[in-house]
């Protein structure tokens, strides 16, 4: 009697799942998403503006810290008009610590736009969203199918992961083809009659199971399904290119007193921090100490002259590719006048109000080295 050979041993073994359809897919993300999706405070409103506002500040930050301030928003701004009608520097100061404050610069622009060109009625399609300051892709397609129920793809990091794992994408998830693909795989779940509730059940799914490290598989909906799971290789997915290390800068800046009063300036509206208040200075050059290069920021950018410097200390923050190192100093200013070079405005304010304009992190720790001092 002959034995038959064994078949080879496959590298990535499939045993025990089930056809990954894209039907398949979604009914299993739907019931777990129904029986265990986080009760969010954007999720108890079906008002496409608070959805908007939500989709924004959720961009590259966690859920935890946006509430508090989603909250706040939408007190402040409870409708679209309110928050066109608002004053830019209102704006920026509710959103002040949530980072990445082109976001609210572009929510006030695209607020004023909807207003204007659409009746005070953010548009329903994603194309006419991704019209509007601000709204790309993603953030489009989620007000599409979440507000408005269109059958719009997402794919942000969380659906990446989940993408990535389930069909096995094992190249690089910068690459133009495989972006694509991911889109294409978001945009066959999302034709549906429930295409919000899928796209959250992805997100929701990809933010608390399919995490990126130790993915809790054995509790995951899509477990049978899962290439990545059945590989062994869930963790090592997706692949991406290699982060360049962060730029490093350094600066200076200084609590600048001209009778009883400290001179804030202003940034240009575009760019690094755009919009917001710090304390006059700038960047060092190379080699450059820093008492040296304060004073002849000072002199280029607000045209003044400074007495005996004190130094205070020095601050660290971390930007998405830059890391800052900032010296801070108090100074008493010479006479004359403010002009600007690289700032759009300036206030000589009482101390006690200074911490109230609207600012950034580096600001609100230099602010906070000052009261130590």
């Amino acid at each position: 009697m002959t034995r038959r050979r064994a078949a080879p041993a496959r590298a990535h073994s499939t045993e025990g799942t089930s056809p990954a359809t894209p039907a398949r897919i979604r009914a299993a993300l739907l019931r777990w998403y129904d029986a265990n999706r986080r009760d969010l405070p954007w999720r108890r409103s079906r008002d496409p503006y608070a959805i908007w506002i939500s989709e924004t500040m959720l961009q590259q930050t966690r859920v935890e810290a946006v509430i508090p301030y989603y909250d706040r928003f939408l007190a402040r701004f409870p409708t679209v008009e309110a928050l066109a009608d608002a004053d830019a520097d209102d704006v920026l100061g509710l959103w002040a610590g949530l980072g990445y404050y082109s976001r609210a610069r572009s929510l006030h622009a695209a607020a004023r736009r909807v207003v204007d060109e659409h009746g005070g009625a953010l548009p329903a399609s994603a194309d006419a969203l991704r019209g509007l300051p601000g709204i790309g892709r993603y953030t489009a397609g989620a007000v599409a199918s979440i507000a408005f129920d269109r059958p719009e793809p997402v794919v942000d990091g969380n659906v990446t992961r989940v993408l990535c794992r389930v069909r096995g994408i094992r190249d690089d998830v910068k690459q133009p083809r495989v972006v694509e693909r991911l889109w294409d795989e978001a945009a066959s779940l999302a034709r549906c009659r429930r295409p919000g509730d899928c796209n959250q059940a992805l997100m929701e799914l990809g933010a608390t199971l399919c995490i990126p490290r130790a993915p809790r598989c054995l509790a995951c909906p899509l477990a049978s399904m899962c290439d990545a799971h059945h590989s062994g290789d869930a963790e090592a997915l997706p692949v991406k290119a290699r982060k360049r290390a962060p730029i490093a800068m350094a600066a200076v800046a200084v609590w600048l007193v001209r009778r009883d009063k400290v001179l804030a300036v202003r940034r240009p509206p575009h760019g690094l921090l755009g919009g917001l208040w710090e304390l006059p200075g700038g960047e060092l050059g190379d080699h450059e100490a820093a008492s040296v290069g304060l004073r002849r920021a000072l002199r280029e950018r607000v045209g003044l002259a400074i007495g005996k410097l004190e130094p205070v200390g020095e601050v660290e923050h971390g930007f998405t590719h830059r890391r800052l190192r900032l010296q801070v100093f108090r100074a008493r200013a010479e006479p004359g006048r403010v002009k600007r070079d690289g700032f759009d405005a300036h206030r000589w304010l009482a101390p006690s109000a200074v911490a109230a304009l609207p600012h950034g992190g580096p600001m609100r720790k230099a602010l906070a080295l000052l009261e130590q001092d």
